[in-house]
């Protein structure tokens, strides 16, 4: 059976991402039902969008993008009839999210698509209670900040019924969303894997006293990081061998060999001496600087970088 045509939203949970989704889908159009019981919620998700809504501004509403076109409810339960979608961004506990799911599974219209922001946690393992229709759970995780960054990975369990993966790439994607299909099922899904490893190595270098944190981001933000913007690591291997992907890395296979082996044997170890080596190391740098001004200079040169992007693949 198609999905729904979907006109409004709920979403659960108002924190970080809960509150960046809600920005966005304001900003194209869409109606949207929020609930969060923690204390002030209500508060401050209405500062936030106020302060975001400049931003969504200039990245572009779609034709009836209001910010009057959100309520804030004390209990959704009591709107689950009128959602057309629903992205839950709650807290990542299993027992939550078991809890939650059955509620929605049992209370929604049959075929609406549930969807969760987890960042680790596979719906396999919190669709146990669902009676009436699991194959409508999918993982919608974004990256922070939804209303900014493209990314959403798609990440179905293996009842997740074909039509609701297209339901929900679709609905991303007319979000402004690119969407990345994870075809199976694995902790942390892609994007959280590739950052954990990568800043497994760079906490590991820090707390060893091998470069300063801020060195590191240096290292990231004026190397690495300006080509993987716009060629990942696979086309950066592509273009790097000269359009032989398999002779690079017949060529740096034996040095890069050597050097993972060298990470697993300097592995971050999360224990009371590294964190302080690795916080001092932070502190020292991030103690200099205002956070929010940081802040507002990443976001203006991603959105930046985002329309020159698109630009370039029209």
């Amino acid at each position: 059976m198609a999905t729904l045509p979907i006109k409004t939203v709920g979403v659960i949970g108002t924190g970080v991402i809960g509150a960046s989704w809600t920005a966005l889908f304001l900003a194209k159009g869409l109606q949207v039902i929020v609930s969060d019981p923690a204390p002030r919620a209500e508060e401050r998700l209405r500062s936030y969008l106020e302060k975001e809504w400049p931003t969504m501004s200039k990245v572009g509403l779609s034709p009836g993008a209001s910010l009057k076109n959100y309520e804030f409810v004390d209990d959704i339960s009591d709107h689950l009839g009128r959602l057309d979608f629903i992205q839950e961004n709650g807290p990542e506990r299993l027992d939550f999210k078991r809890s939650l799911f059955a509620h929605l599974d049992a209370n929604t219209r049959e075929h609406i698509i549930l969807a969760s922001s987890s960042s680790g946690l596979p719906s396999s393992e919190f669709i146990t209670d669902c009676q009436k229709n699991p194959a409508r759970i999918l993982i919608g995780h974004p990256f922070n900040p939804p209303h900014l960054v493209p990314l959403v990975e798609v990440v179905p369990h293996p009842r997740t019924g074909a039509q609701y993966v297209t339901g929900a790439m679709g609905f991303y994607q007319s979000m402004g969303k690119d969407t990345v299909l994870v075809k199976q099922e694995v902790p942390g899904f892609i994007a959280n894997r590739l950052q954990a490893a990568v800043c497994g190595e760079a906490y590991s270098l820090i707390s060893r006293g091998i470069i300063s944190a801020q060195d590191l981001d240096k290292t990231v933000t004026s190397g690495i990081g300006l080509r993987w913007a716009f060629t990942g690591p696979i086309m950066t291997n592509v273009l790097g061998g000269g359009g032989d992907f398999r002779h690079l890395l017949e060529h740096l296979g034996p040095a890069s060999r050597a050097w993972t082996e060298d990470m697993r044997n300097h592995e971050f170890d999360f224990n009371s001496e590294s964190l302080d080596a690795l916080n001092g190391s932070v502190q020292e740098w991030v103690s200099k600087v205002d956070v929010e001004t940081e802040e507002r200079k990443r976001d203006n040169s991603m959105l930046a970088l985002i329309k020159d992007k698109s630009n370039d693949s029209v």
